[in-house]
């Protein structure tokens, strides 16, 4: 690993993968890593296959994948569609429409706290349709899948873990598959609200905060789990860590004698970012950072990822019939 791999706060598989330092020991620490560009949309594809890889990155074993644009901030209705389809296209791939047709959907995080709202925002979008199937089963497409959605809120409020809330569902209702949706943290201010991943190796809510919960997966529920999140929020000390990364490097490269960056870039990571919590602690405790216009941007993006659900589980429904009745 590279001398400024820590354990930094960041729910990115793609991110945990540019810390270390080539290709070569991406693939010797049991990961692969593909990116490809469409219609303006980066696609990022991360696989951890071994312990090794999960050690390196700090991610479960599994299938990751991101869909990147800047541009999914503004309000642009082409970006928008292109965006749906290539996020849909992703999770077909991972939902597998044709094998799971009774899945439930949570949209989790605290529906009163912007950033962290974009879960129970996406459920309230979802074309729910399992009420229908047990009623009248006659009248809906063999291909429309029996869908249950529910906003379970979070611990500070219900007193519950969200976790076994959804154990006691899925208990009762006995689906096939979990969907998850959560709001993130990166480690780059740039990607704040501009990627959408998409996971089969299940969440854990509220690790990207410092607050993490029960692990939502399959070991813990008993179903397979796809997880899908947006970094909606990134932690102040790694920002100014980061921060000071492009700095040093910008001095170093701009002074005749480097020895002076040279030896503060050879800070340790972990060492560093300690030293940075420390100093902000008195005056920005536990803060993150998100954009300003985060309300809107929560809006777009949840219209986004419901759409892109929508689509990918309802294989039999077009997106006018889904925007008829959701």
């Amino acid at each position: 690993m590279s001398k400024n791999t820590f354990n930094i706060r960041t729910d990115l598989a793609l991110e945990a993968c540019e810390l270390l330092k080539t290709e070569e020991e991406i693939k010797l620490d049991g990961i692969k890593s593909s990116t490809k560009t469409k219609n303006g949309i980066e696609i990022t594809y991360v696989e951890i296959f071994n312990e090794t890889g999960s050690k390196a990155t700090g991610k479960p074993i599994g299938k990751y994948i991101t869909v990147e644009t800047p541009k999914i901030r503004g309000n642009d209705p082409q970006v928008k569609e292109n965006v749906i389809k290539e996020t849909a296209d992703t999770l077909s791939k991972l939902i597998k429409p044709n094998k799971y047709k009774n899945i439930l959907i949570a949209g989790l995080g605290n529906r009163y706290i912007t950033p962290d709202s974009l879960g129970p925002k996406v459920v309230a979008k979802i074309l729910v349709t399992r009420h229908i199937k047990d009623t009248l089963p006659e009248t809906i497409d063999e291909n429309v899948a029996s869908v249950a959605a529910i906003a379970p809120g979070v611990m500070g409020i219900t007193g519950i873990e969200t976790g076994e809330i959804l154990s006691g569902i899925i208990e009762k209702i006995n689906p096939d598959l979990l969907i998850a949706i959560d709001a993130l943290a990166a480690r780059k201010f740039s990607r704040i609200n501009s990627v959408i991943q998409m996971s089969d190796s299940g969440i854990s809510p509220g690790s990207g905060v410092g607050n993490k919960r029960m692990t939502l997966d399959k070991e813990t529920l008993g179903i397979p789990v796809i997880a899908i999140g947006v970094p909606t929020v990134v932690d102040a000390a790694t920002l100014v860590n980061d921060t000071m990364d492009r700095i040093l490097a910008e001095m170093a490269a701009a002074s005749k004698d480097k020895s002076f960056y040279e030896m503060l870039d050879s800070i340790e990571g972990e060492e560093r970012y300690t030293l940075i919590n420390d100093l902000l602690t008195p005056y920005a405790e536990n803060m993150f950072v998100t954009p300003k216009e985060v309300d809107a941007v929560i809006e777009r993006l949840a219209d986004i990822i419901s759409n892109a659900i929508n689509i990918a589980i309802h294989p039999a429904l077009n997106p006018g019939d889904i925007n008829r009745y959701v």
